[in-house]
């Protein structure tokens, strides 16, 4: 009866070891699946794979649900497949999905002790919590700032939400200040949407949108897409410039994906999103 007992343990020790050693080799395989799939061009295809690859790391989280390598991965896709496949059709599964990005990357901020302390709190208790974060946290930072500010952005009517935009700003800047390169220089990217999206009464200012705009294509370029295709619909379309609209718009559709052959994704959905734009020229100016 000792030696049965001894062995079941001993089967279930080794079977969450096995978990975890499976949990484990996965997260190379992972993060080389995304790089292949940030290099794809085909939408069709890459949006059947991030879906499926976004239930596989849920999968994963429920196995390991601290990883921060898989809460960013799920933070970075929901936020990612949102943005490029769903919002246009339907804003409030988007809004679902930006959450989801949110409440992962926080998780993983959340992790830092002094952060989790004043993560609920207003904002001035809000950036105290910046003390216990380092440069390692800037993904985990952009990633819910992205999933947050998304979310908002998608629907400026609901007060609640725009009520929380200092945090998103807060944590944008602490990716400026850590790490300004980071993602094709993506807080100026996020700071010239929030500031660009928004009329003056409710926080916007176009002038400082612009400069982050502009500071965002220096840093990338100008090979990350997206940056004018928001250029566009935030501080172009606030300030009624058709002329930087259009030339915005222009250039997307003229340069090759093959600019930067490690976000084609990004430059191809940014391709499909121009033509969307051109479409409602009539309605937004």
């Amino acid at each position: 009866m000792k030696i049965s007992c001894v062995a079941v343990i001993l089967a279930l020790a080794l079977s969450g070891c096995f978990q975890q050693i499976a949990v484990s080799s996965l997260g190379g395989i992972m993060d080389t699946g995304f790089e292949v799939l940030n290099e794809e061009q085909d939408l069709g295809l890459a949006e059947k794979s991030i879906a499926s690859n976004l239930k596989l790391i849920e999968t994963i989280l429920r196995q390991d649900p601290d990883n921060p390598r898989y809460l960013l991965l799920a933070s970075n896709c929901y936020t990612s497949y949102a943005l490029g496949f769903v919002e246009d059709d339907s804003t409030p599964r988007a809004r679902l999905f930006y959450l989801r990005a949110r409440d992962y990357g926080m998780r993983i901020l959340k992790r830092h002790r002094q952060f989790q302390a004043h993560a609920e709190r207003g904002i001035e208790e809000f950036t105290k919590g910046f003390a216990g974060l380092s440069k390692e946290d800037v993904p985990a930072a952009f990633w819910t700032a992205a999933g947050w500010g998304s979310y908002i952005r998608s629907d400026l009517s609901d007060l609640t939400a725009v009520a929380e935009i200092p945090k998103v700003e807060a944590l944008t800047k602490f990716v400026l200040k850590s790490d300004s390169s980071f993602f094709y220089g993506g807080a100026h990217f996020l700071l010239g949407t929030l500031y660009g999206s928004r009329p003056p009464i409710f926080g916007g200012d176009p002038e400082i949108s612009r400069k982050h705009f502009e500071e965002c294509l220096r840093m990338n370029g100008g090979k990350f897409l997206m940056t004018y295709i928001y250029y566009a619909a935030s501080y172009a379309v606030q300030t009624q410039d058709m002329a930087l609209f259009e030339r915005c718009l222009t250039t997307v559709d003229t340069t090759s994906l093959e600019v930067l052959p490690a976000s084609r994704l990004s430059n191809a959905i940014a391709k499909k999103k121009a033509k969307l734009l051109r479409s409602r020229i009539e309605e937004l100016f």
